[in-house]
């Protein structure tokens, strides 16, 4: 499981999500993609966390690597031929983790 940490400013979380909405489904077709969640903070943080989750981390560092990655990353305007937009988040960390326990079901 790989967890992208991204802080934003207080009012640029809404254009986070935009821009994620804007590209949903990019990586869906990568090999050993599994799944992906969008965290919104529920207090006053400004930390949203990007969750995927992967067959194992080759399949990771393949996307990680791939033209597909460089083209999802990109914005609209740029896919397009425009400018890029400034970046919303004002830091980020990449976090790798792996299930230890948890419920059945």
């Amino acid at each position: 499981m790989k967890i992208n940490a991204i802080t934003v400013a207080p009012d640029s979380g809404d254009e986070l999500a935009r821009r994620f909405a804007a590209r949903a489904g990019a990586v869906d077709s990568q090999d050993g993609f599994e799944g992906f969640e969008l965290l919104k903070p529920a207090d006053e943080r400004t930390t949203w966390l990007v969750v995927t989750r992967w067959r194992d981390e080759a399949s990771f560092a393949a996307w990680l690597h791939s033209p597909a990655f460089g083209h999802g990353h990109r914005s609209a305007a740029e896919r397009s031929g425009g400018e890029a937009s400034s970046p919303v988040g004002v830091s980020s960390e990449l976090w790798s983790y792996q299930i230890a326990g948890g419920s059945a079901g």
